[in-house]
């Protein structure tokens, strides 16, 4: 008996470098993993490092272009803004050209109805083109007054007339495109109170 169990341990002592070599091989096996995990690891961090570095280079370009833009539109309005009457004032210099024009031919002949005459064409020729650009003169005379198109500048006031109704007009008032740039500035009539002794006379003729 004592032989066999000195048997068996020297069985189970031999059988021990075996295991212990499948030890060392299981944990060079996870050693190796552990190493290739890192790796992966290593190469996915450059890769979203590198990826990171795109989008940033981007970004700063798309900011750079857009500052650039602004800078531009900018630019761009200003220069409209300076020469968007261009073609108004090119059409104004035209009928400025017949003024001058029409004041020399009056000098030289010295004849006042002429140069009345060349005054109130180029006047018609003047509303004409302001017109065409979208420009309205505001009804006044005999017309309602419209606090939103008018500008009381005095009141009259007369018996048996109706009240608000302009009588005159003492500067012309303009519309742009149907927006008012400018109300006119009128003279109102006003229907005119009677008298207190007035107002009884009515009461006792009323009450016979």
């Amino acid at each position: 008996m004592r032989e066999l169990k000195k048997k068996d341990k020297g069985q189970e002592e031999q059988a021990d470098p075996e295991a212990q070599a499948k030890e060392m091989l299981n944990k060079t096996g996870e050693k190796n993993l552990n190493s290739d995990s890192a790796a992966e690891g290593a190469k996915e961090i450059t890769k979203n490092k590198q990826e990171y570095d795109a989008l940033w280079d981007r970004f700063v370009r798309l900011q750079a272009e857009f500052e650039n833009y602004k800078k531009r539109s900018y630019k761009e309005r200003i220069e409209f803004i300076k020469f968007a009457n261009e073609g108004l004032i090119m059409e104004l210099l035209g009928i400025v050209d017949n003024f001058e024009r029409g004041i020399k031919s009056a000098e030289l002949k010295k004849d006042f109805d002429l140069l009345h005459q060349g005054v109130d064409m180029i006047s018609k020729q003047l509303y004409t083109l302001l017109e065409s650009k979208g420009l309205k003169k505001i009804k006044t005379e005999g017309e309602k007054f419209d606090p939103h198109k008018h500008e009381a500048v005095e009141v009259v006031e007369d018996e048996g007339v109706q009240d608000d109704i302009i009588v005159e007009e003492l500067q012309p008032g303009y519309t742009l495109n149907d927006r008012i740039i400018r109300p006119a500035r009128v003279k109102v009539h006003k229907c005119k109170e009677k008298k207190e002794e007035d107002k009884e006379e009515n009461i006792k003729e009323e009450s016979k």
